[in-house]
């Protein structure tokens, strides 16, 4: 089967700098490969001697992406031409030519995989390089290829091989003779698809060396197993080389990366880099147990996690253009008709380049387009985070070299497209793209816009376009970035031209709901606290309204932490604004008290205004006790009318009671079954009201009602029923903001004997029907729970 045919790189017409020929030995994601000299006379020519004499069946060839050659020739051998000599140009059979693409349809970002089928016989190969294509990008008319790749069989010394001479080509295109199978690769007994997908060139280009080293020995491996019929470990060899492919993609894109900061002199995020290779090559080692699948020793395995040594780097590898097949048009008789390369797909995470915008991407972002080009904007949309970065650091630079008397027009665009790129990357999770996006969005507001006098409309549009997603950032779970986003929204609010328009202050104090996020919640609190002592309230943004609006959500928020600092920012506007806060907070009585937030609030407010608690919060003693007393009074009255209601229930319970209706309506309670003389009309409304352990004052609408029906109550008759929503795991019912809250807790307590089951909605047990419960009372009454209020 034909394989990798090793070479060595004797000759060559020139390099610039660290570009030899020699770097096309090697194949790794991080080479450079070959480059001519400047303004070098052509053609240039490569001479190759193979590690033995060998049948070549493939020969792949991976050009730059600028720097391309119009055509490369091929000739084969098994002695090299001596100058002295007159026949020196039949010493090397030629085999002709391809032609490489201008690469202008990709923008010179992709770098293209040309292989090329062959036939022949040799020791010696020849490369000549044409002269280059013209772009801007190739000032000095060089030419390069990156990496060659030469696939063969060895042939023994008798074999003098099959290359053609001119004539036999000329008859191969015009008569399709028997000399075509040199070119097309259906040489018989030969399948272009027999040579080993290991062998190939994009698998080298894109894996760490090490971990292709050892996917080829568990490769050999895999086939021995098979040979022996041991298919189980052939199975588990097979699996270990499928992952261990994606391992050596992404150690490959780590070194891509670390190579790429050392050029930038970054040394932190290449130390970074290398520890982060180091771990995550002894982390997969580990899992997937190699010494036990190659079966070598421990000194062995421990060597394979030392780093080896670096290649030279030239660029990030780009990924190849990939073709399809068609007949291509022979402008030549004796040129070679090139193949599809039809193996490794590309790897955009390897390449040296952002990946491709998507169609998506690129109607969302046709505005950046048209400004910064396509190569920029991809960046901002990369799934690697340093191109992401080096994006928004390009914008920066670009708006900071706009020279005065640029028109207006362009400005506007130039400041909405980079306004746009800046609101996506404040989503990013990565620090540096995020710090990245802060930075240029700071230039933007405090230098861009006034410096070239672009009016508050730009600033207007800059601030409403990146807000929301600003502030979403100060409720980061990672504390860097929570403080990273609070510090610049703090430090926005007091740019001047953004102050002008208060716009921070009044998005800041937009009304917040219960179920706000803590962090959220907190950060929005911390910036008000900041911000009032700064801005103050007096053409601000900020109001006694809408700040204290803003607050009275807090105070009612689920999360203790964000009512302990609302209740600190309304001691602050207490200061500032006297007893006009008291207008938006519940009336300072006994009721309000109950809740220890509103009686400590309270209490502080007294002492800011330096009156003692007493005198500032309790009524005369007369007057509370007629308060209380007309209080009871109407509770009294609420009682007899509900008490009408539950007489009409008494009467569906006769049978179950067994006792005489007026017995029951003056000595029995019909619900909890105590019997008492004192139980009088008056006497048992007392007992409705605070003794029954069988009824339940409704904490909404005050009414008395069984606690057995409480849940039904609050979900059909209660005037606050609309806040109520019935728990599908237990069927109690809570209100809407807590549902979640509660199914996560223990006081969720689904039943477990199907329907006929109980529930308490107080101390949420559930009970068998017709269970004599004991736990609540002494008093059993079959099927009936018995609740204490």
């Amino acid at each position: 089967m034909p394989h990798k045919i090793g070479f060595t790189v004797i000759s060559w017409s020139g390099h610039e700098g660290n570009y030899s020929a020699k770097k096309l030995m090697v194949h790794a994601p991080t080479v450079n490969g070959w480059r001519s000299t400047r303004f070098c006379p052509f053609p240039q020519e490569i001479i190759l001697q193979l590690v033995e004499r060998c049948r070549i069946r493939k020969l792949q060839l991976l050009a730059h992406q600028y720097l391309i050659p119009s055509k490369i020739e091929f000739h084969i051998g098994d002695r090299l031409p001596e100058s002295s000599s007159p026949q020196q140009t039949h010493s090397l059979h030629r085999l002709g030519y391809v032609s490489l693409s201008d690469n202008e349809k990709t923008v010179f970002r992709a770098r293209e995989l040309k292989s090329v089928h062959v036939d022949a016989v040799g020791s010696y190969l020849k490369l000549t390089f044409h002269r280059n294509h013209v772009n801007q990008y190739n000032i000095y008319n060089q030419v390069a290829l990156v990496a060659l790749n030469i696939l063969g069989d060895p042939v023994d010394g008798n074999d003098m091989g099959t290359a053609l001479s001119r004539d036999q080509l000329i008859d191969q295109y015009l008569n399709n003779s028997q000399y075509s199978s040199a070119l097309d690769g259906t040489y018989t007994g030969y399948k272009c698809d027999s040579i080993s997908p290991l062998d190939d060139l994009a698998f080298d280009m894109y894996q760490d060396p090490e971990v292709a080293h050892i996917i080829r020995l568990l490769d050999q491996k895999k086939q021995d197993m098979v040979q022996e019929e041991r298919f189980d470990l052939a199975k588990k060899l097979k699996q270990a080389i499928a992952d261990l492919q994606k391992v050596g993609e992404r150690l490959g894109r780590y070194d891509v990366e670390k190579h790429s900061a050392i050029e930038r002199e970054d040394y932190d995020t290449a130390k970074q880099k290398k520890e982060q290779m180091e771990a995550y090559r002894l982390t997969v080692y580990q899992q997937l147990e190699l010494h036990d699948l190659l079966d070598i020793s421990q000194s062995w395995y421990v060597c394979v996690f030392s780093q080896i040594s670096s290649l030279a780097y030239d660029e990030r590898p780009l990924p190849a253009l990939r073709k399809r097949s068609s007949d291509q048009p022979v402008s030549e008789l004796d040129e070679m008709p090139p193949m599809t390369d039809t193996t490794t797909p590309r790897s955009p995470g390897a390449s040296g380049q952002p990946e491709p915008l998507t169609e998506k991407a690129q109607r969302e972002a046709s505005l950046p387009i048209d400004i910064y080009g396509d190569s920029l904007v991809a960046g901002a949309y990369s799934k690697t985070w340093s191109y992401r970065e080096d994006s928004l650091l390009a914008v920066y630079k670009k708006l900071m070299e706009v020279p005065p008397g640029t028109p207006k027009a362009e400005l506007w665009s130039m400041t909405r497209a980079a306004v746009f790129l800046c609101k996506k990357a404040l989503t990013d999770k990565v620090s540096s793209v995020f710090l990245a996006s802060l930075n240029l969005l700071r230039m933007i507001l405090s230098e861009f816009i006034p410096n070239h006098q672009l009016g508050k409309s730009e600033i207007s549009h800059c601030v409403e376009q990146t807000w929301n997603n600003l502030l979403s950032r100060t409720g980061e779970s990672t504390p860097r970035l929570r403080t990273l986003a609070i510090t610049f929204i703090q430090e926005m609010a007091l740019f001047r031209e953004v102050r002008a328009l208060q716009m921070v202050p009044v998005e800041l104090v937009r009304a917040m709901q219960s179920s706000v996020p803590t962090r959220l919640a907190l950060s929005r609190l911390e910036l008000l606290e900041r911000l009032l002592e700064q801005l103050g309230t007096k053409d601000s943004g900020f109001t006694l309204d809408n700040v204290m609006r803003f607050l009275a959500g807090g105070l009612e928020h689920s999360a203790a932490s964000v009512r302990e600092l609302s209740v600190r920012v309304v001691q602050a506007m207490y200061r500032l604004h006297g007893k006009a806060v008291l207008n938006f907070l519940p009336p300072d009585d006994t009721s309000t008290r109950k809740n220890i937030l509103y009686k400590n609030l309270f209490d502080s407010l007294a002492k800011i205004d330096g009156n003692t608690i007493d005198t500032q919060v309790k009524p005369p003693k007369k007057e509370a006790e007629k308060e209380n007393g007309e209080k009871e009074k109407e509770e009294i009255r609420s009682l007899q009318e509900q008490l009408a209601v539950l007489k009409e229930i008494s009467v569906e319970m006769k049978d179950q009671i067994r006792v005489d209706a007026c017995a029951v309506l003056s000595s029995l309670c019909i619900f909890c079954g105590e019997r008492d003389e004192s139980f009088t009309e008056d006497g048992l409304d007392l007992h409705y009201w605070k003794h029954c352990p069988m009824l339940q004052r409704c904490l909404q609408c005050r009414q008395v009602v069984e606690i057995v029906s409480l849940t039904e109550h609050l979900l059909t008759e209660c005037e606050w029923r609309a806040d109520f929503t019935q728990c599908p795991l237990c069927s109690e019912a809570l209100t809407r903001d807590k549902l979640t809250e509660h199914a996560q807790r223990a006081a969720c307590n689904p039943p477990t004997s199907g329907d006929n089951c109980n529930h308490c909605p107080l101390c949420h047990e559930n009970f068998a029907s017709g269970e004599e419960v004991r736990s609540h009372t002494n008093t059993p009454i079959g099927a009936t729970h018995l609740f204490l209020p």
